[in-house]
């Protein structure tokens, strides 16, 4: 850790880089970056790396680089919109240990408006809180990253070590994007992603699956429907299945030992459908997705196995799908859990940062029962990643929100650790 000079003059560059930091993380959030649609937040990323005077690479996301990844998953959309952008910091002479910094500009949907209090993409900050879709998760993360590295120069000073700033897509349906970083060749001595944790470090997190089942029935004529098969109602049995596998999972006998605290680590969402063409006429289809979180140290296709395995006997004890079964569809996220393993001495100096940031107060840990791109370094390229960020609420909900004084305490306690990791540099 810097001495207790340099460690003021670094907060105190935090705090007077502050308002700029706000302002900026308000103008990323103006852009809607939803699937597809990310590259306006990420030509405003590629300015900034720029500006503040990073080697910048902006490319494509190449489906055909990372389709025999054992981390990839599959690409249901066109990629020629999906940019990743790193900025890069390496001095003339590194003598210290290296870094990434990762996150993510992608935003999930905002779903209808008129549920918001506030518009959507419109970050008001009212007391200690930002408003707007990706101010939690995970825009703010993205730009403190930015201005903790602001502050080191403010301070007069540089890390001693390369420092690579990834600004990926693709986080919330694939990962295929920090991915697409690892395959360019960027790595670290240590990874930090600054997903909202509020300011505890997390100790494991479950891997996902998303599955679209799709289900078949016999169209008539209403006024006759008896002699058809609705397709929406032959979901229902399905449905019930997945939960009960869902609670079966549950037991505290067959919890993974990073989720043995957590009451319901693992969680199976029935979470969009569509189906039926005509209001009078029975539904001669039906399709639903289904997220479906799974326990670390588990393989996605033992996963699938099961999942595949529910569905038959549901659809085997019903009179039109045990004739005529469900097909099953594999998209977006096949992606293993992780555990923070092997890198304590990375978490040690993270929690000295914290303290010193948060006037001794002990860095919590906990599990995540989502995911986060902390699995790629971590299970693919032995760096073992650490996610901390700051508090947030409403993430994926209405209302999404940042605390400004959390953002405020995690950019000094990013500053700090990125001081002690890599060393410093006087410019």
């Amino acid at each position: 850790m810097p001495d207790a000079d340099l460690t003021a003059k670094i907060l105190e560059a935090v705090d007077a880089n502050f308002d700029a930091q706000i302002k900026f993380t308000q103008e990323l959030v103006r852009r809607p970056s939803i699937r597809g649609q990310e590259a306006t937040a990420q030509d405003l990323m590629a300015e900034a790396f720029a500006e503040h005077g990073y080697e910048v690479d902006r490319f494509k996301v190449d489906p055909e680089v990372i389709k025999n990844h054992p981390g990839g998953s599959p690409v249901a959309i066109s990629y020629d919109n999906a940019w990743s952008v790193v900025g890069s910091w390496r001095p003339n002479n590194p003598t210290g240990r290296s870094l990434v910094m990762n996150g993510h500009v992608d935003v999930v949907p905002t779903g209808p408006e008129d549920m918001w209090a506030r518009p959507p993409f419109d970050p008001v900050i009212e007391g200690d809180w930002m408003y707007g879709r990706g101010a939690g998760d995970m825009k703010s993360g993205v730009v403190a990253s930015l201005y903790a590295m602001a502050a080191l120069r403010r301070s007069g000073h540089m890390p001693a070590a390369t420092v690579h700033m990834e600004s990926v897509v693709e986080e919330e349906c694939t990962g295929n994007g920090a991915l697409s970083c690892l395959a360019r060749g960027y790595r670290g001595d240590a990874v930090l992603i600054t997903e909202p944790s509020d300011e505890r470090l997390m100790s494991a997190q479950v891997g996902v699956i998303w599955m679209k089942v799709k289900v078949r029935g016999v169209p008539v004529h209403v006024s006759v429907a008896g002699t058809g098969q609705n397709a929406i109602e032959a979901c229902v049995p399905i449905w019930s299945a997945l939960h009960g596998l869902e609670e079966t999972w549950n037991r505290a006998e067959n919890k993974h030992p990073a989720f043995s605290e957590v009451a319901h680590p693992v969680n199976v969402v029935v979470s969009r459908i569509e189906g039926g063409d005509w209001t009078s006429s029975v539904p001669a289809w039906c399709s639903f997705d289904v997220r479906v979180g799974l326990y670390p140290d588990v393989k996605v296709e033992t996963i699938q196995r099961q999942l595949e395995d529910c569905v038959a006997e549901a659809s085997r004890g019903h009179p039109f799908l045990s004739n005529n079964p469900p097909e099953i569809e594999w998209h977006g996220f096949l992606s293993e859990g992780y555990v923070f393993r092997d890198g304590e001495e990375m978490a040690l100096i993270l929690e000295t940062a914290h303290k010193v940031q948060n006037g001794d107060a002990e860095l919590g840990r906990s599990a995540f029962t989502g995911l986060t791109d902390a699995r790629f370094p971590g299970l693919y390229d032995g760096t073992p990643a650490m996610v901390y960020g700051a508090k947030a609420e409403s993430i994926h909900g209405f209302d999404e929100r940042v605390s400004i004084e959390s953002l405020r305490r995690v950019t000094g306690t990013i500053a700090l650790f990125i001081a002690d990791w890599c060393g410093l540099q006087s410019l």
